[in-house]
């Protein structure tokens, strides 16, 4: 009754302190992610041509490509062992040391001499990426009532649109500078590091984690031949868990599915919204570099209202609905905007709207994965389903690089990556709506 009145109520007024802290240790964090991101993918031409002047230009899209999804490398391995970590010492702890970890090696990236060690510390900071997400999500759901939860997922994730966002503002400025500018913007990453003492002395630790963690320490000093089936499952590797258990299996395989679809989906389309804009910009006579930056501003704008929006439409609809709403906007307004749409002018409009699907989406992942599983595998498997896709996606941007190069062209690329929205939209009918529901314990 308390939770039925509480969500007839203003849904804000029923927010304590340390729930509103989760939240935004969760979506600092992932703005940071969002910033470190978007600056790769503002620079890495730049930097390629840099670092290896010998590289020949037709080549520069397929290295450009290569090198993103040597990140995307990194932060799947990173994540996934990252939703481990925050299982066995804490939700807090997770994203504390993620924090820590991919300041440090941002700010290294800038001091690049080589493109080899370019790419090599690209890796590292990927894989200290990749576990702030499932780490954050856990935190968030676990601490917000199951009425808001969905609309906290979608702040926390909007966090990734506003780092998109900033790196985008920040690189209009930094361009100019020089040569080097791009040095300048990753040292920028390294402000995360600033926000490790407020994360360790105000954000509290999970009390459904603390419980489960309990549990399992509990049961493990019993010793295994007493457990029963539903005991075990906390003493086993949480890994192994989600591939042992038939129903987590099921869930795992889905959600890994329609995850692989907005992964691959964005890094293989998305991430060439600021080149293609550039090409479209520099036929007209108009600045090259300017146009990116603003596209990418413009379009994560959409993102941000995209991600927000898909939190209360999954509350007021329910999780399928919201997806399959945006999968098949995705799957339409790809080749919209790289096909169809040439006039800078209609170019922004049609930004706003793209990003608004085809990012925003994202949401789907930290409001549905953690009502899949229960606390003691939650971060695992919210993490090994958000990071294991990045396996195969980072094949995204190598297909799509290596279409341009050989093509010259951005349309035919992204429209025939954007047909994995079709795998979405058979996907998705056959997970379970959980609305309404409380979490698994």
């Amino acid at each position: 009754m308390a939770e039925v009145a509480a969500a007839r109520s203003s849904w804000t007024k029923t927010l304590d302190r340390t729930q509103r802290r989760s939240l935004f240790a969760a979506n600092l964090g992932w703005l940071f992610d969002g910033f470190e991101t978007y600056a790769l993918i503002l620079t890495a031409g730049i930097v390629l041509r840099q670092l290896d002047p010998s590289a020949p230009a037709g080549r520069v899209s397929f290295l450009t490509g290569a090198t993103i999804s040597l990140t995307l490398l990194g932060w799947g391995l990173g994540g996934i062992l990252g939703g481990v970590f925050a299982d066995y010492f804490g939700r807090r702890r997770a994203l504390l040391t993620s924090m820590v970890l991919y300041a440090t090696f941002t700010g290294l990236t800038a001091l690049s001499w080589s493109w080899t060690s370019f790419l090599v510390l690209r890796f590292i900071t990927g894989f200290a990426l990749g576990s702030e997400w499932g780490t954050g999500t856990a935190l968030v759901a676990e601490t917000w009532p199951k009425h808001a939860r969905a609309k906290a997922a979608g702040l926390m994730q909007c966090g990734l649109g506003l780092g998109f966002f900033v790196a985008s503002a920040c690189w209009y400025f930094i361009a100019p500078l020089g040569g080097s500018s791009w040095r300048y913007l990753f040292l920028i990453g390294v402000l995360p590091a600033l926000f490790a003492l407020w994360l360790r002395r105000k954000v509290p630790e999970s009390e459904q984690w603390s419980a489960a963690h309990r549990r399992r320490r509990e049961l493990r000093e019993r010793g295994d031949a007493e457990l029963t089936a539903r005991e075990r499952s906390f003493t086993r590797l949480t890994l192994r868990e989600i591939m042992v258990d038939p129903k987590l299996r099921k869930l795992t395989i889905l959600g890994s599915l329609m995850s692989l679809v907005t992964t691959l989906g964005w890094w293989g389309i998305s991430t060439w919204v600021p080149a293609y804009v550039a090409s479209r910009a520099s036929g007209s006579g108009q600045s090259a570099t300017a146009w990116a930056s603003w596209a990418g501003m413009i379009y994560n704008a959409g993102a941000i209202a995209g991600y927000v929006a898909f939190g209360f439409l999954a509350d007021r609809f329910g999780r399928k609905p919201a997806v399959l709403l945006y999968f098949g906007a995705s799957l339409v307004l790809t080749p919209v905007l790289f096909l169809w749409t040439h006039n800078l002018g209609l170019i922004v409009v049609v930004l706003v709207v793209n990003g608004f699907f085809t990012l925003g989406q994202y949401t789907w992942m930290p409001v549905w994965l953690p009502e899949f599983y229960p606390t003691h595998l939650r971060a695992t498997g919210a993490a090994f389903v958000f990071n294991a896709a990045r396996f195969v996606a980072f094949l995204g941007p190598l297909t799509a690089g290596a279409i341009i190069s050989r093509l010259g062209g951005y349309g035919i690329a992204a429209s025939t990556v954007g047909l994995i929205y079709v795998l979405g939209l058979v996907v998705a009918p056959f997970c379970p709506e959980t609305k309404g529901q409380t979490l698994p314990e």
